[in-house]
């Protein structure tokens, strides 16, 4: 799975606003302590407001709040907020693609990657990041040596 900016930068945005409720916070303090370059993070508050994670209000007054409780809000929520779908083969669905031959059984590999990512992904709140500790078996997948290989 590729982890573009877009989300990196939309979870980190939700996880610093969890942190600071019930207050708002500004663009400027959300870009300033994440790293995240100020113009993108417009856009990026942007599409989170529309998908309804953040809401916000204009003005000296002003900044963005979470929308709803951070433990309500997964990091699949954020991903298909700001990119689509978690799974996808060449812009489709993974039930939508067809193969023959002795490819057919590809199409099972990729429902089955769904269901992987969705397994973490669902299952992994805004709070959980926030305040800890991840879920159990997240510290289960990670505690295995070979989950920090790289291949």
């Amino acid at each position: 799975m590729h982890i573009t900016a877009r989300v990196d930068y939309a979870v980190r945005t939700l996880v610093e606003l969890a942190a600071a409720t019930p207050s708002l916070c500004k663009a400027e303090f959300l870009a300033t302590t994440q790293a995240i370059p100020h113009k993108f993070l417009e856009a990026v508050l942007a599409d989170l407001r529309r998908g309804g994670l953040v809401d916000s209000r204009r003005g000296p007054d002003g900044g963005y709040w979470l929308a709803r409780d951070a433990a309500d809000i997964s990091i699949a929520d954020v991903i298909r907020t700001v990119e689509g779908p978690l799974a996808s083969v060449r812009g489709e669905r993974p039930e939508d693609v067809d193969y023959t031959g002795h490819a057919q059984a590809l199409k099972d590999v990729w429902i089955g990657v769904r269901v992987s990512l969705r397994a973490v992904l669902e299952n992994v709140t805004i709070a959980d990041v926030a305040d800890g500790p991840l879920p159990g078996f997240v510290n289960d997948l990670t505690a295995d040596p070979g989950a920090w290989r790289r291949r």
